[in-house]
């Protein structure tokens, strides 16, 4: 192992990430983009503009990073879909992934080696998990569409099977009585 550790490099770049949400206008979606593009650039010439060397492109690689993933939540939230939530957690993987790649060239040998491969698999794990949260959410989507249409049609069994218990009650009456049941059942089941 390295001395390197990458995951505290992910746990830096963590904005917070909020997934919910109603959907943006198309003028409240611009103006939070055109924040996050001033504020990236702020951060970047605030950091960076004294550093040399890698550590200069370290710094880059981490105001990018968090620029890409700002703007993938952004676009995340905004759709509010298991796919944009997964794209969206994939480009936190690649952003991530790309600032660990720039530590990494501060090694040399076997250690930027081992350095390259430790990133990658953090990626890799970060990705399935992102298509695992995708797939169970659309699943659970699924689901519950099926649990609203299986309760709507037992709801409609329901009413149905009321209705034919009223009318039969109708049944009993005669005349105007019966006329004014059978209106009072329609109107109390819609049919």
């Amino acid at each position: 192992m390295n001395a390197r550790p990458i995951v505290p490099a992910a746990l830096a770049l963590g904005c917070a990430t909020v997934f919910a949400g109603d959907l943006m206008s198309k003028d409240a979606y611009k103006a939070e983009k055109e924040r996050i593009h001033a504020a990236y650039k702020a951060d970047d010439d605030r950091r960076c503009k004294s550093l040399s060397g890698n550590a200069k492109d370290i710094c880059h690689a981490e105001t990018g990073a968090r620029l890409k993933i700002s703007l993938a939540e952004l676009d995340a939230r905004n759709e509010n879909t298991p796919k944009a939530r997964e794209n969206a957690m994939n480009v936190r993987a690649d952003a991530i992934y790309a600032v660990d790649l720039e530590k990494c060239d501060d090694l040399a040998g076997q250690k930027k080696d081992l350095c390259r491969q430790e990133a990658k698999s953090i990626r890799d794990k970060a990705k399935a998990d992102a298509k695992a949260e995708r797939q169970s959410a659309s699943a659970q989507m699924a689901a519950n569409e099926k649990i609203a249409d299986a309760r709507k049609e037992a709801g409609e069994a329901k009413r149905d099977a009321d209705y034919r218990v009223a009318m039969e009650r109708c049944d009993t009456f005669s005349g105007e009585r019966k006329d004014l049941c059978v209106k009072d059942a329609k109107t109390r089941f819609g049919k």
